[in-house]
C-alpha cells in the first residue's frame, strides 16, 4: 500500500514518538509512506475560527498536491484528519469552492476532489484488515486492559465523517483486540479531552481530562491509547493538572495508537519513543513483560 503521509504538526514538534511509532507500524505492514515537505498546517483551532474558507483552501492544497500524486492522505491526527475531511465535504457547496478555486488559482493548483482522507485506524482496520495485523503481532499484549480514547473530531460530525458511531464506535477496541489486548468500555471514551479550551480556560480543560481519566480507571483499564496527539497532550502531559482538579491520584499511561500496536509488533519501547510521555508507562510495560526503555 503506498499513500501521502500527513503527520500533521505535533508528530514532527513535541510528539516526535507518534510518527516514531507510525514508521514502525508502516514499515512492519508494508506501507510506503510517501512524503511532501511542502504539506502545510491543517489550520485547526487557528486559521478555521478566523476564516473558514480560507481554512478549505489551505487543506484543499494540501490535497491538491496528493492529487497530483495519484494517493490518498494518511493522517494520524483525529484534529488533522477532521480538518481534512471537512474540506471535502464543504468543497461541495458550489459557492464555497468557486471561493476556493479563486484562491487557489494564482497558485497554479487545482483540486479535482478526488482524495480520500484515512486516519491511521481506519487504514489498519479497513485498508489493511484486522487478520494481517493479527499476523504480524509477535508480542500479543495479553493482561494489558486498555481504553480506548476516541476524542471528538475521528467520530463527529458523524454525517459528515461517514464512518462509526459517535456514541457506540468499536473499530479501535477491534485492533486492539487483534493485538491481543483486552478493551476497556467506558463512556469518556468518546467525549472531549479538554484541549479545545486548554489555553482559555485551562482548569475546565484539567477537569474534563481528569474526569475521562478516572472513567478509564474505574472501569478496570491498566492504560489509555488514542488516535489524536490533542488528546494525548491533554492525557498524558497535563495529567498532573488534571490530577489536582480532580483531587485525585491518576497515574494512568497513555499510549498513542501505533504505540500499542508497535509493541505488539515486537518493538522496543526506545523504538517507539516511550521514554518522551510525561506519565511513566513502565506499570503497562510490565503487564506483557517489557522492560521499560
Amino acid at each position: 500500500m503506498k499513500i501521502a503521509y500527513y503527520p500533521g504538526c505535533v508528530a514532527q514538534e513535541s510528539g516526535k514518538e507518534l510518527d516514531m511509532a507510525t514508521r514502525f507500524v508502516c514499515r512492519t505492514l508494508g506501507i510506503e509512506l510517501v512524503e511532501f515537505p511542502n504539506f502545510s498546517c491543517c489550520g485547526s483551532g487557528f486559521v478555521d475560527e478566523a476564516n473558514e474558507v480560507l481554512n478549505i483552501a489551505i487543506n484543499a492544497r494540501n490535497l491538491a498536491i496528493a492529487e497530483r500524486a495519484g494517493l490518498d492522505v494518511l493522517t494520524i491526527c483525529s484534529t488533522c484528519q477532521g480538518m481534512l475531511t471537512l474540506a471535502n465535504v464543504r468543497l461541495k457547496d458550489p459557492k464555497v469552492k468557486a471561493r476556493v478555486d479563486g484562491a487557489l488559482r494564482p497558485l497554479g493548483i487545482e483540486y479535482r476532489e478526488t482524495v480520500k482522507v484515512k486516519h491511521l485506524l481506519r487504514v489498519l482496520t479497513e485498508d489493511i484488515g484486522l487478520d494481517a495485523v493479527r499476523a504480524k503481532v509477535r508480542r500479543p499484549l495479553t493482561g494489558l486492559k486498555v481504553g480506548a480514547f476516541y476524542g471528538c473530531h475521528l467520530l463527529r460530525p458523524a454525517d459528515e465523517m461517514n464512518w462509526e458511531s459517535g456514541e457506540e464506535p468499536h473499530a479501535f477496541e477491534d485492533l486492539l483486540s487483534a493485538v491481543g489486548a483486552s478493551p476497556v468500555y467506558y463512556r469518556g471514551r468518546v467525549m472531549c479531552c479538554g484541549f479545545p479550551i486548554q489555553f482559555v480556560k485551562p482548569e475546565t480543560a484539567a477537569t474534563i481530562a481528569g474526569r475521562q481519566v478516572l472513567d478509564a480507571k474505574a472501569h478496570g483499564a491498566d492504560a489509555m491509547a488514542t488516535p489524536c496527539p490533542l488528546c494525548h497532550i491533554s492525557l498524558d502531559a497535563y495529567q498532573n493538572q488534571a490530577a489536582k482538579a480532580v483531587q485525585q491520584p491518576l497515574d494512568m499511561p497513555v499510549f498513542h495508537l501505533p504505540q500499542v500496536v508497535g509493541l505488539a509488533f515486537g518493538a522496543t519501547p526506545e523504538e517507539l519513543g516511550l521514554s518522551r510521555h510525561l506519565v511513566p508507562t513502565d506499570a503497562a510495560l510490565q503487564k506483557i513483560a517489557v522492560a521499560p526503555g
